[in-house]
């Protein structure tokens, strides 16, 4: 977890913003799996919305003003370029990688992103402070949740208009944890098309996204960051709800009850329902391992930055200390 304060950052700190920021890339990439929740996970989220807030009025006027030390600070300039050249990173390089995993091996890849979601859901919720509110805010997240990761693709077509449109609802998906940005955008039938646009960097259709994404994460974030200030245990309790409720989209063993042809003459996948696997397959087994690897991951994760997570400490004495919740980290002083 970043240190409270910018300005005692270290090399190790600023390398962990780098490992988080290629975290959230590689998640992203995945439909069904929210690089918010990675964010929110390694400790960042919070952070992460404030920095994107702190785009404004003020850092125009001091970039205007050619104050750029002055607006560097005030945007918090090495965070965005720490997280930000992890994920972009991660994206270029991972996209055409996961592309061929989710083809070949897809309950194998949301079976590692099962672990890290359950692990995170667990984890968070030791931070939250649970109440009937609370409890009916979490089956309101879930629902949610629950609800649009079951939505029918779309079969849409790609021209800029659309892809500006779908570019700005999908980044305000992608920062919420639980909901990802990918698969709105595969609702949206524009998945296929970004995905390919970022392996052959295809200007045409990235143009058009990023201003989108860049609207959207500009207008949503603001809205994310009162919610944060004001309302901060629901807020946490939501998103938590969203993650529980994302569960049903990366379950990774499905059958499909029916099928689509898209505009580019491909049949994939319309209608499925989660089924239970073949506990007699090495598919299955293979799947549990990833599944518990990525739980224990992020519990140990956890329990590094916080010393408080509650699944480590079910075996280690180790955890007696006060918690630090990464949910309840509050940004860094301006």
């Amino acid at each position: 977890m970043p240190p409270p304060t910018r300005s005692k950052r270290k090399g190790k700190d600023y390398a962990y913003l780098v490992f988080s920021g290629a975290a959230m890339g590689a998640a992203d990439v995945v439909p069904g799996v929210s690089g918010g929740t990675m964010a929110f996970i390694l400790g960042v989220y919070e952070e992460l919305i404030h920095t994107i807030k702190s785009v404004n009025t003020t850092f125009l006027r001091l970039l205007w003003q050619r104050q750029f030390r002055a607006a560097w600070q005030h945007v918090n300039g090495s965070f965005i370029v720490a997280l930000g050249g992890g994920l972009g990173t991660a994206i270029l390089a991972l996209a055409r990688l996961l592309s061929w995993l989710l083809e070949q091996h897809p309950e194998l890849l949301y079976a590692f992103f099962f672990g890290l979601v359950v692990a995170s859901i667990v984890a968070i919720s030791a931070h939250v402070h649970w109440r009937p509110s609370m409890c009916a805010t979490l089956v309101v997240g879930t629902a949610l949740a629950y609800i649009v990761v079951g939505l029918v693709p779309l079969d849409m077509p790609s021209h800029p208009v659309t892809l500006f449109l779908s570019g700005a609802v999908a980044i305000c998906a992608m920062i919420l944890p639980g909901i990802s940005g990918s698969f709105i955008l595969l609702i949206l039938g524009q998945y296929a098309t970004i995905l390919n646009a970022v392996s052959t960097l295809d200007v045409r259709v990235l143009v058009p996204a990023a201003i989108g994404m860049a609207v959207g994460l500009l207008s949503f974030a603001r809205l994310l960051s009162w919610l944060l200030k004001h309302y901060h245990q629901v807020t946490v309790t939501l998103l938590v709800g969203f993650m529980l409720g994302s569960l049903r989209r990366i379950w990774p063993f499905k059958e499909t009850l029916e099928y689509m042809q898209n505009r580019h003459g491909e049949w994939v996948p319309l209608q499925q329902v989660n089924v239970w696997p073949d506990i007699a397959t090495p598919v299955a087994w293979a799947a549990l391992g990833l599944a518990v690897l990525g739980f224990l991951l992020i519990s140990l994760l956890d329990h590094q930055q916080s010393g408080h997570n509650p699944f480590i400490r079910l075996w280690t004495r180790s955890g007696k200390g006060p918690a630090r919740s990464t949910a309840s980290s509050r940004p860094p002083s301006r």
